[in-house]
Formats: structure tokens, sequence, C-alpha cells
């Protein structure tokens, strides 16, 4: 299995990175990517998958939160993890979210995904 993501080097340049299963036969690192893009895709954006992203602009024009999106997404891919828990970070002015991955060797990941912003 496998799935592109796009990394930060450390001078800012964005380049794609190849994300694939280990030798081990763990797909986490695969969903972990596949999940990050979804938190910040918009809604009906992925051309594979009708049903993945997040209404972006209509949760900015109607002052909402995604909230009922980020917990569809939620139930989705916690399937593949040991634990996954995504809560909404209080006091923001666009919607962000922690994100925390409990893998199967054990390890715990957390990130905030606070790209929830208009596309430009």
């Amino acid at each position: 299995m496998r799935v592109w993501g796009r990394m930060t080097s450390e001078d800012g340049t964005k380049q794609w990175v190849l994300i694939q299963t280990d030798r081990n036969g763990n797909n986490d690192a695969v969903y972990q990517t596949a999940l990050a893009q979804v938190l910040k895709l918009d809604l009906g954006e992925s051309p594979f998958y009708a049903n993945s992203g997040i209404p972006q602009r209509q949760t900015i024009m109607t002052h909402t939160y995604p909230d009922f999106y980020v917990m569809k997404t939620q139930q989705q891919y916690s399937q593949y993890f040991a634990g996954l828990l995504i809560t909404r970070v209080p006091d923001t002015p666009s919607p962000a979210y922690n994100v925390r991955v409990l893998l199967h060797s054990g390890a715990i990941m957390t990130a905030q995904v606070d790209g929830l912003t208009l596309p430009q």
C-alpha cells in the first residue's frame, strides 16, 4: 500500500514523498498520511473519494465548526490504528483540531491540524 505526502524541508521547500507499507507489513504511516490529507481536503475535492474531506467554505461562511465531518473522519480511520482521538482546539479563529494516534507499535503520535482555511 502506498500514498504520497507533501513534506516541508528545513529550508522551506515543499516536496512530495512516497509513504508505503514498511517491511514488517505495518501500514500506520500510510494511514497517518491519508488521515492528514483528508483533514486538509475540501469536501468533494478528492478525485477518488467523494465523501472525504471537510466542508471548508461552508464552515467559514456560516461560522460553524465542522465537528460532524471530523467525527465522521475519525470513525472512518479509527479502524486502522490501535487508538485515534481528534479533538477541537478551543478559542481559535479558524477550525483547528488536535490529532492523537496510538500506533500498533505502541508509539503515540500527536499533531495539530489547522489548515481548515479557504484555499488561495
